[in-house]
């Protein structure tokens, strides 16, 4: 999954580098418009709904808590 999830971030902002030691949020790699982005893809991708409720910066802030996130709605990992 990290791969598909490293492309789809790629997509989005190509000129980083995402890494599993990273903080997306803090970092300043990604902002709240990107990750508006970054839901739609994730729930295209992987077939999942993710809700406003959950579109928070602490679900976004790296590649685990992104895989966290994915695997909460049931995706194949």
């Amino acid at each position: 999954m990290t791969d598909k999830l490293a492309s789809l971030l790629q997509e989005i902002r190509p000129e980083f580098d995402f890494t599993e030691s990273q903080d997306f949020i803090s970092d300043g790699m990604l902002d709240s418009l990107d990750i508006v982005t970054l839901v739609s893809s994730l729930d295209q991708a992987y077939g999942i709904s993710i809700a406003g409720i959950e579109i928070v910066p602490e679900n976004f802030r790296n590649l685990a808590s992104i895989r966290e996130l994915l695997q909460r709605h049931g995706a194949q990992t």
